[in-house]
């Protein structure tokens, strides 16, 4: 008799439970809980998108200031206008030192520097390369139909 009212026990125990379980998923699939649980996964995927909008910015800035730095657009270069005349009647400017301890001052001198201090100006040095012939492959090399 004990065994019979023990196992009825947990027949209503799982029937319980079947129907609290088919009451929640009936609730969720209305149009209105549908339609709310829409609205907030657009509003969560929104600020999501914000939030990454802004992560970029400020990585951009970020990475704006490192350039201007390694550069030396950040004011630490001296610059002194051009001796020779130019066309357009507007000054060209250049660099000519850059701050200390900055990668720009371990660079050598460039060759147009080196040239305008000996008064002659540079030519560009163009190297040969020998070219060299493709191998043939066999058939046509255009044909779009193999």
């Amino acid at each position: 008799m004990v065994r019979r009212i023990f196992w009825m026990a947990v027949g209503a125990g799982a029937t319980v439970w079947a129907m609290n379980k088919a009451n929640e998923a009936v609730h969720r699939l209305t149009p209105d809980s549908l339609s709310g649980t829409a609205a907030r996964g657009a509003l969560h995927l929104g600020d999501l998108a914000k939030q990454f909008a802004q992560d970029v910015k400020a990585g951009m800035a970020e990475r704006e200031d490192q350039l201007r730095e390694d550069l030396g657009l950040d004011g630490t270069a001296v610059v002194e206008p051009r001796r020779r005349r130019v066309l357009r009647g507007e000054p060209q400017y250049r660099a000519i030192s850059a701050a200390p301890g900055s990668p720009a001052a371990a660079l050598p001198p460039s060759s147009s520097a080196r040239a305008s201090s000996n008064g002659a100006r540079p030519t560009p040095a163009i190297e040969k390369t020998p070219r060299r012939a493709l191998p043939q492959q066999g058939g046509t090399p255009n044909r779009k139909d193999h």
